[in-house]
């Protein structure tokens, strides 16, 4: 039996909705961010040491790390399907699947980060130089680097539904980031954005994933 360890809020909201798309069985086993911190309960390093979700066990296999999650579960139950098989299709299946990760998500969480420091408890005289600081990176950082990664995106999608033409796993991937950034962006200049987030909210396994797991919403973890 497939065992997902599951956090709220969190990145396995994408391996919940894989495992509905495949219809293997499955339990899942969730966990609660601390209210204050929003960290994950130390109870997680008990099943992985780094203390993160998602992590998927299946037998004696211990898989952590969404991708390597997805690209096992596809490998091993989704007879053949989900992945494109060869071409230019695969080529584009495999960059997005490791693009979501590698390239977008750390510009998000660092965003996440950054409009966060200047809430934390500090001394008072501390408070005015941490606001300036984190400010300046937003502008002349993270803001011009999100700004060329979703106009990229967005061009990708200018003539497309999904990422590597069918849908695929690729689409799962990319699906997390797109939502965080849909919550700490304004889409109104990305409508091919909005348009596949909307498509993957329609989608009825996505919508069963949200039940069992919760809303998706980017947090720390």
């Amino acid at each position: 039996m497939l065992i997902l360890h599951h956090l709220e809020l969190s990145r396995s909201h994408r391996i919940l909705w894989l495992l509905e798309i495949l219809g293997v069985p499955y339990q899942v086993q969730t966990y609660k961010r601390d209210p204050k911190t929003l960290l994950a309960p130390a109870t997680l390093k008990e099943i992985h040491p780094l203390g993160k979700s998602p992590v998927l066990q299946d037998g004696d296999n211990v898989i952590a790390e969404s991708g390597a999650i997805i690209e096992y579960l596809v490998d091993r139950y989704s007879d053949g399907q989900l992945r494109p098989t060869e071409g230019q299709a695969l080529l584009e299946y495999r960059y997005w699947l490791h693009y979501a990760e590698g390239s977008l998500m750390p510009l998000l969480v660092m965003k996440l980060v950054f409009s966060r420091i200047p809430k934390s408890p500090m001394p008072i005289f501390i408070k005015p130089i941490a606001n300036k600081l984190m400010a300046k990176v937003q502008k002349a950082f993270l803001a011009p680097q999100l700004k060329t990664h979703m106009d990229y995106i967005e061009n990708h999608l200018a003539d497309r539904q999904w990422f590597a033409g069918e849908f695929s796993a690729a689409d799962i991937q990319m699906s997390f980031p797109l939502e965080a950034a849909s919550n700490r962006l304004d889409l109104k200049h990305y409508p091919n954005i909005a348009a596949f987030i909307e498509r993957c909210r329609k989608l009825e396994q996505y919508q069963n994933a949200e039940k069992k797991g919760g809303p998706v919403v980017l947090e720390a973890n």
